[in-house]
């Protein structure tokens, strides 16, 4: 079954943007669990602009799904997650003044810088994930790197069907198809995320090399029309009718 892993980074952007406690991620990751998510993902990054320390220490010990960390190949960032030692880590690229992660990590330029954080968090028993562009340089590398999963990045992907290009959805679609074929070859699981929403995610779930799907900022903005819960029961709905669709 394709997995599904809920991001709640934005439900502490929500929680920030007045200060308090509420709403709580840990309370979004319980309710996540209930309607059918398979995993939680949470980012922590350096200006802590959502998710916080504390947040992580909450969730390392308060939920029973497995907890991937995003983070940014920072020492600052290592230490915390050898600390806490998640189920999974995924190494994302982050900048600052970035609104959210513009693209995929280049592995293949920052290989030198990146393989002693993979080495290390691997060795402590985390399952290392690099998100990456679908980009068959990009996957070597990450083979080469010994990183046991990818996550290809689908934001071109999804901006190309919100935008209504279909030639260029085709594109994108095609090299996700392929990269995702690639990297299976080389022996890593592949991850699949970055603006995926109702409309667009069923074409993305229909690859049969994808393992797990990571959707966050989309899931927390239909909660507020519809609940958490609703939100994400119908995103794992679809996902499970696109691989009953494929098989057929």
């Amino acid at each position: 079954m394709l997995r599904l892993g809920v991001n709640i980074d934005h439900v502490a952007t929500i929680r920030n943007a007045r200060g308090g406690a509420h709403p709580d991620p840990v309370r979004a990751a319980h309710a996540a669990a209930e309607a059918g998510a398979d995993g939680i993902t949470a980012h922590l990054r350096e200006d802590r602009r959502h998710i916080s320390d504390a947040d992580i220490d909450r969730l390392s010990r308060e939920i029973s799904l497995p907890l991937n960390l995003e983070m940014a190949a920072t020492d600052e960032m290592l230490a915390i997650a050898l600390r806490h030692t998640p189920h999974a880590v995924c190494i994302v690229p982050e900048k600052r003044e970035e609104r959210t992660t513009e693209g995929g990590l280049d592995v293949a330029a920052q290989h030198r810088h990146i393989a002693p954080f993979v080495d290390q968090l691997g060795a402590a028993g985390c399952r290392v994930s690099l998100f990456i562009e679908a980009d068959p340089v990009q996957i070597a590398v990450a083979e080469a790197l010994g990183a046991a999963v990818v996550e290809l990045h689908t934001g071109a992907y999804a901006e190309a069907w919100l935008a209504g290009d279909r030639e260029a959805v085709e594109h994108h679609l095609t090299r996700l198809r392929r990269s995702a074929e690639e990297g299976q070859k080389r022996g890593l699981e592949i991850h699949a995320g970055h603006g995926l929403t109702f409309d667009c995610v069923k074409p993305v779930a229909a690859i049969p090399e994808v393992a797990e799907l990571n959707i966050g900022h989309f899931l927390v903005g239909e909660a507020i029309f519809s609940g958490l819960h609703a939100a994400v029961k119908r995103m794992r709905a679809l996902m499970d009718e696109a691989r009953r669709e494929a098989a057929a």
